[in-house]
């Protein structure tokens, strides 16, 4: 016997683990305190709550409305303090420090310049205030005994005109720790090709991007990413299943997109408790991450949004393992998927993988090796009784 590979991790194990974070915006991570702290600063007089513990209750529950559009709107009252320099350093400090906390060892983390930009702030002072911030996040983090690296994807709002502008944005800062480019926003009646010259212009330059598709918004949504726009990833990506007929007796037939986007190994970054919120799955176990994860798509495991949410990476796993009994391999694989998966260099994630991820996981692994029982004294004792 060499693993207990059938006995389910327990929380403090998942909070220990080594975990790669993909899907998460800047914006929807912010701490209630420092929400309240700012606002009082820059005088936003707007906030639904003064008091941190009750303003994160507001957010969860304002999230909960089971439409899209309704949960993007909360994000209205964290980008109104995220207007200066010293706001978004703070705030992307805090999500760094948060995340390696949570036992997270990497992490892109993306953001929309183009909403920060109304206390005079040019979109390449946004890009340096947050990448500043994640930087002296990753020293604290180091300082308390963490480790985490941290990557910023740029993001245009898909109902704006901007997407060429910060997809430029984004290649000009690629070797200063922007690792790629997305889209985001409401996605009824905003395909991505509406941006098509933004992702040609990325593909030119041979950088990375993700679209989210696949959420609010069903098969066309994917389709298009992928085959019109390029995408690298696919944020969200559930809708995927309604290209497969389920029959009575478990098998599954793909469509032809979704064996595509399996064939293809295109990662799929799944939010289950975000999705719940928006209407795309209506509990953890109908969530398709389990569909998915026994036909072997390229699934990670992200937060989206841990404000709104009030999730983390740990809490999303401590979900997954509750309702599908995913043990610590199954944990790993993900994680694995999530670092394959990554916009830095193939050699930086394979020593991620081979250096961090797998020890990580295999130390995890072993600790029943060394459980004390408390029977065992007993047991010595009876024996030489005898």
């Amino acid at each position: 016997m060499t693993s207990e590979t059938t006995t389910l991790p327990t929380v403090d194990q998942i909070r220990r683990a080594p975990k790669v974070l993909l899907h998460d915006h800047l914006d929807g991570g912010l701490r209630p305190a420092t929400i309240v702290e700012l606002a009082r600063e820059v005088r936003y007089e707007g906030l639904p709550e003064t008091d941190p513990e009750k303003l994160g209750v507001w957010f969860r529950e304002a999230a909960d409305s089971g439409s899209l559009e309704r949960y993007l709107e909360t994000f209205a009252h964290t980008c109104a303090v995220m207007q200066t320099r010293e706001a978004l350093t703070r705030v992307a400090a805090e999500c760094a420090e948060d995340l390696a906390a949570d036992g997270v060892v990497y992490a892109e983390i993306r953001y929309a310049p183009e909403q920060h930009l109304e206390k005079g702030l040019s979109l390449e002072e946004v890009v340096e205030a947050v990448n500043e911030g994640f930087r002296e996040g990753e020293r604290r983090a180091r300082a308390a005994g963490h480790r985490i690296r941290v990557g910023a994807l740029l993001t245009a709002m898909r109902h704006a005109a901007r997407a060429l502008e910060i997809a430029e944005l984004a290649n000009r800062y690629r070797d200063l720790g922007v690792v790629g480019f997305d889209i985001a926003g409401a996605e009824a009646g905003f395909p991505p090709t509406r941006h098509l010259d933004a992702f040609e212009y990325l593909k030119r330059e041979n950088n990375h991007f993700t679209i989210h598709a696949g959420e609010a918004f069903g098969l066309p949504s994917i389709w298009q990413a992928l085959q019109w726009c390029g995408a690298d990833r696919l944020g969200h990506g559930v809708r995927i299943t309604d290209d497969m007929e389920v029959a009575d007796d478990g098998s599954v037939k793909l469509g032809r997109l979704a064996s595509y986007v399996r064939d293809k190994r295109i990662p799929l970054e799944m939010c289950p408790t975000s999705n719940l919120q928006t209407g795309a799955a209506t509990s953890y176990a109908e969530h398709p991450i389990g569909l998915l994860r026994r036909l072997q798509f390229r699934l990670t495991v992200n937060t989206d949004n841990r404000l709104m949410s009030g999730t983390s990476m740990s809490r999303e796993f401590e979900h997954l393992v509750t309702t599908f009994r995913y043990t610590l391999d199954d944990m790993q694989w993900f994680t694995v998927n999530a670092m394959k998966s990554a916009f830095i260099p193939f050699d930086e994630r394979l020593a991620m993988i081979n250096d961090v991820l797998k020890p990580g996981y295999a130390e995890l692994r072993s600790e029943w090796l060394f459980r004390q029982v408390d029977a065992e004294p007993a047991v010595i004792s009876e024996y030489h009784s005898a």
